[in-house]
């Protein structure tokens, strides 16, 4: 009886986590460039008592066994790089890339973090920055007086000089892609960082094989599905109220017990 008290408060304390990943989704429902992550569970280490196929007479074996689990585990939480939709801003400045691959900047640290928020603006040098004043890379200087920028599919950043009648390329920008976009690690304000088992980040031009365009004028929205989101919320407090219920049951059992003359 006492075992089932701490296993069902393993599915108690699951479901929680459950319901903390779910609530930092519907969190960033409008957050440009989010992606939504879900848990993964597994099952605890089980006792044997009799092994499947296990000799239990002269000759005989068992069919399946006596196996007794031990709970439930939140093993990882698993980012889903799906494509957001994309919303059109016109905002000259606003780029969303459509497919794969991610935008690199430059943090204060000097270290490099990648992001799908294409929403970037010009700093006080004349560099394309991200929404955090973060620099992209590579650096990109554009004439702060030009007209008419354009950002090609291709990732080429162009404006008319004034005085001149034709554009010029001011820079292009890159994206990167990872063998394993669901290792990467999220380190807050849509960044991500490159870990071991993402693998290397591989630069590469928009539009290119193997990388996605660059779309001027537009912003990936959040990924997350809030239908999906609302029913794991549903199914969690299921899940969450029936542990409970195990528990309750488990004492009640346990004080008929105690109570045996």
């Amino acid at each position: 009886m006492i075992k089932s008290l701490f296993t069902a408060a393993t599915g108690m304390e699951a479901q929680q986590t459950r319901i903390a990943v779910v609530a930092n989704n519907i969190a960033n429902m409008n957050t440009t460039g989010f992606k939504a992550s879900r848990a993964e569970f597994q099952d605890l280490i089980y006792e044997v008592r009799q092994t499947p196929g296990g000799e239990v007479a002269s000759g005989v074996t068992a069919p399946s066994g006596l196996q007794i689990g031990s709970g439930v585990n939140v093993v990882s939480t698993q980012t889903m790089h799906n494509q957001g939709t994309m919303e059109q801003t016109s905002n000259s400045l606003d780029l969303a890339i459509e497919g794969p691959g991610f935008l690199a900047v430059q943090l204060p640290s000097g270290d490099t973090a990648y992001t799908r928020a294409g929403s970037l603006s010009i700093n006080a040098s004349g560099q394309l920055v991200n929404q955090n004043g973060f620099l992209v890379l590579p650096p990109i200087t554009v004439n702060t007086q030009g007209t008419d920028r354009r950002i090609g599919i291709d990732g080429t950043v162009s404006a008319t000089a004034p005085g001149a009648t034709a554009p010029t390329v001011e820079g292009n920008i890159q994206l990167w892609t990872f063998a394993n976009d669901a290792g990467l690690q999220a380190v807050g304000r849509n960044l991500f960082k490159e870990t071991t088992v993402s693998g290397t980040a591989t630069s590469g031009t928009p539009a290119s094989t193997g990388f996605g365009a660059v779309r001027q004028g537009f912003l990936e929205s959040s990924n997350v599905n809030i239908a999906e989101e609302l029913i794991k919320m549903i199914l969690s407090q299921r899940a969450y109220e029936l542990n409970g219920k195990v528990i309750s049951t488990s004492d009640q059992m346990l004080n008929s017990t105690t109570n045996l003359r």
